[in-house]
């Protein structure tokens, strides 16, 4: 038991959580302390109120950490900053939050991280098999104007499977079952819907999709969840989102919840008056502070309990950027699969290898895109700024394709018929109805404030 008084928070500590255990509260000063520090032991710890007689300020004492703690108390967390890949692969093989094989049914609070899925290193045992048949759950991440679209469909149109999903024309959802009873395998857009929010990221879902398949299937299971997304080059799915925007979207329908809550309108101010951002400029785009485009892909994978949601307060610029990065990259790492639109082929073929099921289409690679086109068009100073806006995207999208090259050459290696089946991804035979899958030309979607 961990029992901790007189010590001091510090908002600009690079773990300020574990200051927070140290704080000793009265019930008369609870409320008086800044959301952050409340939000953090209200949610994150499990403690006891200690009761003196005739004491009407009791104590509280933290009496165990969460697991968000205890990651960010370990040196582990933070040196996906520093050290070179190979050896933040090993030690992502003792992620507390990562290698969570069954879904655990506690009674901790809802936000604590317990559903963080099977890693990569799990499913790449000998005997790994994604059970249709069993409780195991895929759970698609999907990342604005990264072709998550393009890819949502083709997961639930175009594998070739035991029991296809059934899609209903002129509706956007299909019905992903299992192959003798109806429970989904799959959590996503096009098969369940939007039931942890609107583009839900990585800190909703893990806090989330239990629950919500509790609910839609009337019954509580244990289940092993596989986190799966995609990547793209950060400046080309910038100025894709910058396009999109300018065309009329929003995304209004985001909840961005975190311990338990929506970020208010303080933590994100609107970067527009009325109802969408219609023909804005590239220099106002980016000149908005609170824009989410700028490091998207870092902050939709990353843990943003572990820097105090979207309350900037709770760090500074530099400690939050640090831990928020560390965190996006080792929980990348842990996933079990991701790919990369600018590496189609690649992508597919480890998406096929990792879980044992195949397309019936390949995925074709056009080098040219409007957003590439774009980017090439850009003066000199508006390249600088939105290199620097997407800093962390950056560093993240390089740690990604270091990573997805590995997985492809220890896959490859395993294969001994990987030549012939290189060749002929997705000719598995003709099958009626598939989609013709372009990927590039799907990347940029067409306007919708649900993409």
């Amino acid at each position: 038991m961990i029992s901790i008084a007189n010590t001091s928070f510090s908002s600009g500590s690079p773990i300020g959580i574990l200051h927070v255990v140290g704080y000793t509260l009265g019930p008369a000063s609870w409320n008086e302390k800044p959301d952050f520090i409340g939000g953090i032991v209200r949610q994150h710890l499990a403690f006891q109120t200690l009761r003196t007689e005739g004491d009407v300020n009791k104590f509280i004492k933290v009496c165990a950490l969460s697991k968000r703690a205890v990651i960010l108390q370990s040196s582990d967390m933070l040196a996906y900053n520093e050290l070179p890949l190979h050896q933040a692969n090993s030690i992502n093989g003792n992620n507390v939050g990562g290698i969570t094989a069954m879904a655990s049914k506690s009674s901790a609070p809802q936000n604590i991280i317990a559903n963080a899925g099977l890693s990569y290193e799990d499913v790449l045992n000998d005997d790994f098999q994604f059970d249709m048949d069993g409780h195991d759950v895929m759970v698609f991440l999907h990342i604005q104007k990264t072709g998550g679209t393009s890819f949502g469909r083709h997961l639930v149109r175009d594998l070739d499977l035991k029991r296809p999903c059934e899609c209903q024309r002129q509706r956007k959802r299909c019905y992903c079952f299992r192959p003798h009873r109806n429970e989904n395998w799959l959590f996503s857009r096009y098969s369940t819907g939007w039931k942890c929010g609107l583009h839900a990221d990585w800190t909703e879902l893990t806090s989330c999709v239990d629950v919500e398949l509790d609910k839609n299937e009337g019954e509580t299971a244990k289940r092993r969840y596989f986190y799966i997304s995609l990547l793209r080059q950060p400046i080309a799915r910038y100025m894709s989102e910058y396009r999109h925007v300018r065309r009329g979207a929003t995304w209004k329908g985001s909840r961005h919840w975190c311990l338990g809550r929506q970020a208010t309108a303080a933590e994100l101010p609107a970067c527009y008056k009325g109802k969408d951002w219609l023909d804005v400029d590239l220099d106002q785009f980016a000149g908005c502070e609170s824009n989410l485009a700028a490091n998207r892909q870092t902050r939709m994978l990353a843990d943003l309990a572990l820097v105090g949601c979207y309350n900037k307060s709770s760090m500074n610029a530099h400690e939050r950027d640090r831990v928020m990065l560390a965190s996006a990259k080792r929980n990348l790492a842990a996933m079990a699969y991701f790919g990369l639109t600018e590496y189609q082929k690649m992508s597919q073929y480890i998406f096929e290898e990792t879980f044992n099921l195949r397309f019936a289409i390949p995925f074709e690679q056009h080098n040219t895109t409007i957003s590439a086109t774009a980017v090439q068009n850009l003066r000199p100073d508006q390249k600088r700024r939105i290199e620097k806006l997407n800093g962390l995207d950056i560093e993240l999208y390089a740690f990604a394709k270091t990573l997805l090259f590995q997985r492809f050459e220890h896959l490859k290696a395993k294969d001994t018929n990987f030549e012939q089946r290189y060749a002929n991804l997705g000719n598995i035979y003709f099958k009626q109805g598939v989609t013709e899958f372009n990927w590039d030309s799907n990347v940029d979607d067409g306007l919708s404030t649900d993409h």
